[in-house]
């Protein structure tokens, strides 16, 4: 312990054996050892005392648009990194697309890393993105240190990022199964999407909306995702899943073997289509928020490990793209800073505890790239936290909102859980809304 220069003490440190009273022993970022919350004190450390606060391992996302370069008047990653920061979360993964260019050859992923080294407030790593044209580029992008791969089997909403088809994602899926990488993949089936939108109609009902994006889509796509992945041996990753339709189906490729993971979003846990009001496009996403029958299923998922992990989808826009008609207007929900105490708010009242948001927005999002520096507070991890109030509350306010656009689906929510401090490799980055200079590093892939 002799080189020991910081000590964190809280009465509820959330550790992989369970929450206790500990004092968390950090050197040089890393941490070395978790002690008896009275634990002698190296005489050259320093202590943090958080009183009755907890004390948990800084949240990692998996799926973040962050959109810089090209499109940051949308978001960057100044505002970006500074949002999840004040969120609680350490480490992001940035979605290849909504950039420009898109994160689709090692030159652009140069050109994303260029753009993000000064800017960033945390950690941050990239995915890359499979096209129809650059399986070519998969490869060297793996070499280079991207986390996986994400493909649409439907319209992205960006003409330079073309969704796969089906021969098309067999060839990627067997491309990136090859050299041992990771496909995640949106997962709506662009034929069911046809057939609702020519029988629906757009507007500012949202109930016009939701019939555009019916269940029947994602569990069709997950459906032809999981019968690929079997017979390729491919690694694949379902993004926001808001059908609990397609539950049974992947319940029971993971009791057959198959590589698969799944992820949902902290909107599809806590917003329900029953709320959404008309014309209000800050609630559209895609595949969008469902009904309140449907989410309870979706809990009951991530309890019983069905699905994985919790992540944001951040997907940020000007204001002037969140038009009242559903139909025309930007699908995506702003929610870094919130993801936390939005999550946490509902978990609680269904009886959930930290511990288990913890295993959701942390433990497993960091398993899932392999980022073994992360997700835990044990020896060997990095150092970063994140300082909780549990029991405290607060209103949304979009106006106290880092996101460059302050549109929010939860403003004017009260929500649980205040984050305090943030933490990074044992340097405190954000207080009580009081920001230091970016500290955050560029993360690759290393296995």
């Amino acid at each position: 312990m002799a080189d020991v220069d910081l000590v964190l003490r809280s009465t509820r440190v959330i550790t992989p054996e369970g929450t206790r009273a500990a004092s968390v022993a950090v050197s040089g970022g890393t941490i070395v050892a978790v002690r008896d919350h009275g634990a002698a004190v190296p005489a050259h450390a320093r202590i943090e005392d958080f009183g009755d606060d907890v004390l948990l391992p800084g949240l990692v996302d998996t799926h973040v648009h962050v959109n810089d370069p090209g499109r940051t008047e949308w978001e960057g990653f100044w505002t970006a990194t500074r949002a999840a920061a004040a969120g609680g979360i350490t480490t992001l993964v940035d979605m290849p697309l909504n950039s420009l260019p898109p994160t689709t050859s090692v030159a652009a992923l140069r050109t994303k890393q260029d753009v993000a080294a000064a800017k960033a407030h945390i950690d941050v790593g990239f995915w890359g993105g499979a096209l129809p044209d650059n399986v070519k580029d998969l490869r060297p992008l793996h070499d280079a240190g991207v986390f996986g791969f994400k493909c649409f089997l439907s319209p992205s909403g960006v003409e330079e990022f073309p969704e796969l088809t089906q021969e098309q994602l067999a060839v990627a899926m067997g491309e990136i199964a090859g050299f041992g990488g990771l496909l995640i993949v949106h997962a709506e089936d662009p034929h069911e999407l046809a057939a609702a939108s020519a029988a629906g109609k757009g507007g500012p009902r949202y109930a016009d909306f939701l019939d555009t994006r019916p269940r029947v889509s994602e569990d069709t796509a997950i459906e032809g995702l999981i019968a690929l992945a079997k017979r390729v041996g491919a690694r694949v990753h379902v993004l926001h899943l808001s059908s609990s339709n397609a539950l049974p189906l992947i319940a029971a490729a993971k009791r057959e073997g198959v590589a698969i993971t799944v992820e949902t979003c902290p909107h599809y846990l806590t917003l329900t289509a029953e709320e959404v009001p008309d014309g209000a496009s800050e609630f559209k996403c895609c595949p969008p928020i469902r009904e309140a029958a449907n989410q309870d299923l979706l809990w009951q998922a991530l309890a019983d490990g069905t699905i994985d992990c919790v992540v944001t989808d951040h997907s940020p826009s000007t204001a002037d793209l969140k038009t009242a008609d559903f139909a025309t207007a930007w699908g995506g929900i702003s929610g870094l800073q919130l993801s936390l105490p939005a999550v946490w708010s509902a978990a609680r009242a269904r009886g959930y505890g930290l511990e288990d948001v913890v295993r959701w927005m942390s433990t497993h999002t960091a398993r899932l790239v392999g980022l073994e520096q992360k997700g835990a507070i044990e020896a060997g991890r990095d150092a970063d936290f994140a300082v909780l109030a549990p029991d405290e509350t607060f209103t949304v306010d979009p106006a106290r909102l880092q996101h460059r656009n302050r549109v929010t689906a939860y403003a004017g929510k009260t929500l649980s859980g205040v984050v305090k401090s943030t933490w990074l490799r044992g340097q405190r980055i954000v207080s009580d809304g009081e920001f230091t200079e970016p500290a955050g590093r560029l993360l690759e892939r290393k296995n």
